[in-house]
């Protein structure tokens, strides 16, 4: 490795240490030291980097937002709002199906976490599905697809991060993803039919106790409705409030939590101090997890930039093809595949700086841009071998992550045809900001 330089040896590093299992923010941590000591910088600069990448005032959205999301699912409102869509829509052909898959995108607007919804919503909506006649395999699958579609929806945490590496208005991000975000939903819903079990959504009265069960059609809906209503306000109350300029993206992660914290423990009073506890101790720990990568990215992209890596790279992009859709297509490939091995945060902060050049010198709308990546990287969530939401869905499901792969894999196909269809038109995801000035 003598021979290449520093940069190239970190990144080759980088993936030898993901290799040996090295957790990803150490794998990035210690790949960034040895360039550094290998350039000549010593470790009192590596302290201010890893300082100066934390201390950024947009970051702070992340934890309030992983805290607000833990506290509406220890709170029962992941129940109420469950029970209220199976109601609406959970006799529409594909029964449970179609629920799990409201409720997955509904779900997307409190946490913005894909791995934080499948841990919030997925052992019931499985249940469900199962109940209704559905593999445990594609139920679990479905869990899987949807709640990765929740760094899309907004608030997204990953739009947090794009928007602080890019530069970008977190706010046209949000706004530009709803859309988009719907329409990969819609597109989820198209596979249903394939696999959904005859007569499913027949009878809803066994699925999940139901206090409301046996009641008249309209009764039962007025009811579920009434008991998750504060749950249903929480996006109502989070993107109003954006959007109407009460107050910004990062200071509505904090009134999320605060308005959780009330449902939670004046409206429901079904947070007790032990809950409380238990969800600040995951929260807390999520939020490590999260930062301690944004952190050591820092140190990452320093190098990177030192070392002129992204002029490099980005320069060999733009010297594929003449064609943009041609270089767009590759960009998506390679977010695709680093998405398979990475988590979306770290594939951001290692390509991002590469991949922002060529978008400004083909002139792309970054907001549009940032939405397709984020939806790369949300499938990348569902991709083995490294898919995240694979993971917790096996775990929560009780299943090998082959049969959850496999029962993921329609929804897979679903989602890549949707990205298609956003990367070729822009449009889909500008409408909402052009027709709002």
């Amino acid at each position: 490795m003598a021979d290449i330089g520093a940069g190239t040896q970190m990144i080759v590093l980088f993936f030898l240490l993901l290799a040996l299992r090295v957790p990803v923010a150490f794998s990035l941590g210690l790949s960034a030291l040895y360039a550094m000591a290998r350039m000549g910088f010593g470790l009192e600069l590596a302290g201010d980097l890893i300082t100066a990448g934390v201390a950024r005032y947009s970051l702070l959205a992340i934890p309030f937002f992983i805290l607000a999301g833990a506290l509406m699912g220890s709170t029962g409102i992941a129940e109420r709002m469950i029970r209220f869509f199976r109601v609406l829509v959970g006799g529409l052909p594909g029964g449970m199906g179609v629920v799990g898959t409201v409720v997955c995108l509904f779900w997307g607007a409190v946490s913005g976490s894909g791995p934080a919804s499948v841990a919030a919503i997925g052992s019931m909506i499985i249940k469900g599905m199962e109940e209704d006649g559905y593999t445990r395999a594609h139920a679990a699958g479905l869990v899987c697809a949807g709640a990765a579609l929740s760094i899309v929806i907004p608030p997204s945490i990953g739009l947090v991060l794009f928007g602080v590496i890019a530069e970008v208005s977190i706010s046209q991000l949000f706004l530009a993803a709803i859309i988009p975000g719907l329409f990969m939903g819609l597109a989820m819903l198209v596979v249903l039919p394939f696999i959904a079990p005859k007569g499913a959504g027949g009878s809803l009265d066994r699925l999940i106790p139901d206090p409301h069960a046996g009641l008249p059609y309209g009764t039962r809906l007025w009811r579920s409705f009434r008991d998750s209503f504060w749950g249903l306000m929480t996006p109502v109350v989070i993107l109003g409030g954006i959007y109407s300029g009460i107050f910004t993206p990062t200071e509505a992660a904090l009134v999320a939590t605060v308005y959780a914290l009330l449902v939670g423990g004046l409206i429901y009073r079904s947070l007790s101090l032990r809950a409380l506890y238990d969800t600040l101790a995951d929260a807390a720990a999520s939020s490590a997890t999260v930062m301690l990568i944004v952190a050591y990215a820092g140190l990452f992209g320093w190098v990177i930039t030192v070392e002129d890596l992204v002029g490099t790279y980005s320069s060999g992009l733009l010297g594929l093809s003449e064609n943009e859709w041609v270089i767009l297509l590759v960009i998506m490939l390679i977010l695709l595949v680093a998405g398979m091995f990475m988590d979306a945060i770290t594939v951001m902060f290692i390509t991002l700086p590469i991949v922002l050049p060529v978008m400004q010198e083909l002139g792309w709308d970054p907001v549009w841009f940032g939405v397709v990546v984020m939806i790369n990287l949300a499938i990348g969530l569902i991709t083995p071998p490294v898919g995240v939401n694979l993971f917790v869905a096996a775990n929560v499901a009780r299943l090998p992550i082959e049969r959850v792969a496999r029962g993921a894999l329609p929804f897979l196909v679903a989602t890549l045809a949707g990205l298609a269809v956003v990367a070729a038109f822009p449009q889909m995801s500008l409408w909402l900001i052009h027709w709002l000035r």
